[in-house]
């Protein structure tokens, strides 16, 4: 990888979150995480060089990669060229998902995602009327630490909330810094979601949801029925808590998911 950097004369941009990984035991467990099989679409975000890509199109019946970097665009077409199962896209990956709000459920992402937008980019596969039937991301130690969060913990709060409501975290590795070039300031992991078998809320219940939860962490160290008057009636809220039995002045990094998805429906109904 260095040496290709040196020969196309290719300095790695800090403010893409460009950090790439080089050791072939991690790419490996990476893939391996995914499970992909040969009936398998998989979405790969950064690919960069390709070294996980290459082992992504050898194992899955598509990969679609989306490189924002148009430097490494030539490198990676001219890499798989002879793989039929390949498609790349030039394009800013957060933006696309955005805009193209295509079905994903028969998709699962396998990647070392950038790690400046790391956290959008997975609330964005999450909140997904049709999100991919799993996650596994390459990211910054703290992001995957959050993504596998319980309540009252130190890194439980809105990321934990907005994508565990759709996916079951089942596992998470740390990555060695030296494994990457070049050797990034913080430490990464790898996280393993999976989609849930059952929905816990329909897509309208889904958007109350984000709302509760937003306004709850806006201010972690209130009252979070006093944050939520600010979106609904009090007595709608002091009926919700009575019949959940939860405290008037109880934070939100207390509340577990299940408490949170009851408070919902009862918001909706």
């Amino acid at each position: 990888m260095k040496q290709l950097l040196t020969e196309r004369d290719l300095r790695l941009t800090k403010s893409l979150g460009q950090n790439f990984l080089h050791d072939g035991n991690q790419l490996r467990r990476i893939a391996d995480a995914g499970e992909v099989v040969a009936a398998n679409k998989v979405l790969e975000i950064g690919p960069g060089l390709g070294p996980l890509t290459e082992l992504l199109v050898a194992q899955a019946g598509e990969v679609l990669a989306i490189e924002k970097d148009a430097r490494f665009i030539p490198i990676l077409k001219e890499r798989f060229a002879a793989a039929k199962n390949f498609t790349l896209l030039h394009d800013d990956a957060l933006e696309l998902l955005k805009r193209d709000r295509r079905d994903w459920s028969a998709w699962k992402l396998v990647a070392n995602l950038p790690y400046s937008v790391a956290s959008p980019i997975l609330v964005e596969l999450a909140e997904a009327n049709d999100c991919p039937e799993r996650l596994v991301a390459t990211l910054q130690m703290e992001v995957a630490q959050r993504l596998v969060a319980t309540p009252d913990s130190d890194h439980y709060g809105l990321l934990t909330l907005l994508v565990q409501l759709r996916y079951e975290p089942r596992g998470c590795f740390k990555i060695p810094s030296s494994c990457f070039h070049p050797v990034p300031d913080v430490d990464s992991a790898c996280v393993v979601l999976v989609r849930r078998s059952q929905m816990l809320l329909d897509h309208a219940q889904g958007r109350t949801f984000t709302r509760i939860v937003k306004r709850g962490f806006s201010q972690r160290r209130k009252m979070m029925l006093k944050l939520l008057k600010q979106d609904w009636p009090a007595v709608k809220l002091e009926a919700a808590y009575a019949t959940l039995g939860l405290d008037a002045q109880v934070r939100a990094e207390k509340l577990s998911l299940e408490q949170f998805v009851e408070l919902t429906r009862h918001l909706c109904s």
